[in-house]
């Protein structure tokens, strides 16, 4: 098994569960790590970010879990037997996070590393308004774009869990056709935002800016409503040669 990438998932679980931080209580969020091409830890159901160690996490199968989104036939009735058949271990018994479908069709990027999902209070405030495409996908200073890129993927309220995934795997694929490149972060109609990057740090800086930005524009709502950039704006800081220096030097 990979030692450095348990220990990397170790901290930003911990950072991410961190009360100070206000992205996650009690049992909520999940994270997880690529071990290698075909194997990732990811957090064990029942237990909790603020306080995981290496025991808190279970070895699965990326193939194995994505299989389920592949199978038009499968449904709810399968999807248990199917994590139990995922687990490297096969003498596990603690099962993987009910999210864990989400984190496997997203590490069939090998571009993806690490991933957290969280539920962070003003992101889910603007996630759980009447304007949460508007807030979800717009940008408001230099800032947000550098680290959260020009844009997210937006995926409105669905059945949580086979359909979630279906959906976002759906979603992502739209994105990455159309945008040409892959996306940083997901954001979830009245459930919450996965952060995905190359490193660790990728996935706290990405959470970090959605959350104060969600702050800002929670705000600015409150002051007669956001002054979205446009989008030749976020184009131009999106794909100037200085932003994506700095973009690669706050990552390491």
């Amino acid at each position: 098994m990979n030692d450095q990438a348990m220990q990397q998932l170790i901290d930003l679980s911990c950072y991410l569960g961190a009360p100070g931080n206000n992205y996650v209580i009690l049992g909520e969020g999940n994270t997880s790590a690529r071990i290698d091409e075909h194997t990732f830890y990811v957090k064990a159901s029942g237990t909790t970010l603020r306080d995981i160690d290496a025991d808190g996490f279970v070895a699965v199968s990326i193939s194995k879990v994505t299989a389920i989104l592949d199978d038009e036939s499968a449904g709810d009735e399968d999807v248990t037997r199917v994590l139990k058949e995922a687990l490297v271990d096969p003498s596990e018994t603690r099962r993987p996070s009910v999210e864990v479908m989400l984190h496997a069709l997203l590490l069939r990027y090998p571009e993806y590393a690490f991933i957290g999902h969280t539920h962070p209070t003003y992101t889910n405030a603007l996630l759980c308004s009447q304007k949460a495409e508007e807030a979800a996908m717009g940008r408001v200073c230099p800032d947000h774009v550098v680290v959260m890129a020009h844009k997210s993927v937006f995926v409105p309220y669905v059945d949580p869990g086979l359909v979630l995934a279906r959906e976002v795997k759906t979603r992502v694929e739209a994105y990455v056709e159309e945008e040409g490149v892959l996306p940083r972060a997901i954001m979830m109609q009245n459930h919450g935002l996965i952060a995905m990057g190359d490193s660790p740090k990728a996935v706290a800086n990405i959470t970090d800016m959605a959350e104060k930005m969600s702050e800002v524009i929670v705000g600015a709502y409150a002051l007669g409503g956001p002054r979205f950039m446009p989008p030749e704006h976020i184009d131009r800081i999106y794909t100037r040669p200085d932003e994506k220096y700095r973009e690669r030097a706050i990552t390491k």
